[in-house]
């Protein structure tokens, strides 16, 4: 009898939103317990075009993370106000939980990718980004795994790297476009993406 495989929190970007109802398909397919952690996508980038205060923007782009979540939610995916270990493909609505937690600096260094962090942080589990890129990128070449902790990088945000090395979760970066990788990696598979395990 095989072991089950323990739960993931994968990041849905934004820049997916199109990609929800396949990507969705997929995660049934595999049957693997993820929690969804959505992305901001459109709701944030109408916010970064405000000319409000950092707490203001900060608040306003996570209930945008809301807004992404309750159109996951939309499609038959259970929702949850706070991090839980799922027992199948559900969904987070972050904001009444960091309302309550506010763990992170307010601050456009800090977005949904490294919120995602945290709530794998918050549960003691891996963590997946699904964008619509290939992976972290260094000097316009893909990395397949990122060793330096004070790496910036434009796929992720600037807090996220530095993050995730301090609170030691491992971390794949896969692009959310390709059906083939998304399954694999969920299967702990090796796929075309970025590795982040900041325990080698």
């Amino acid at each position: 009898m095989t072991t089950p495989a323990p739960p993931l929190v994968v990041k849905v970007g934004g820049s997916l939103f199109d990609r929800v109802a396949p990507l969705l398909g997929i995660l049934r397919e595999v049957g693997r317990p993820v929690l969804i952690v959505p992305g901001g996508g459109k709701f944030a980038d109408l916010v970064r075009r405000l000319a409000v205060s950092d707490t203001s923007a900060h608040w306003m782009a996570i209930a945008g993370m809301e807004q992404f979540g309750w159109y996951i939610a939309s499609h038959g995916i259970p929702a949850v106000a706070s991090p839980v270990l799922p027992a199948e493909a559900t969904v987070l609505l972050p904001y009444c939980a960091l309302r309550k937690a506010d763990p992170l600096p307010h601050s456009w260094n800090v977005t949904s990718d490294t919120i995602a962090a945290w709530v794998a942080d918050e549960l003691s589990t891996d963590l997946i980004l699904l964008k619509s890129v290939d992976g972290i990128h260094h000097r316009r070449r893909l990395l397949s795994r990122v060793e330096d902790p004070s790496l910036t990088a434009d796929e992720v945000d600037p807090a996220f790297i530095g993050f995730v090395f301090e609170h030691d979760i491992v971390v794949r970066v896969v692009n959310g476009r390709h059906d083939d990788r998304v399954r694999g990696v969920l299967r702990d598979e090796a796929v075309t993406g970025t590795l982040i395990d900041p325990r080698f």
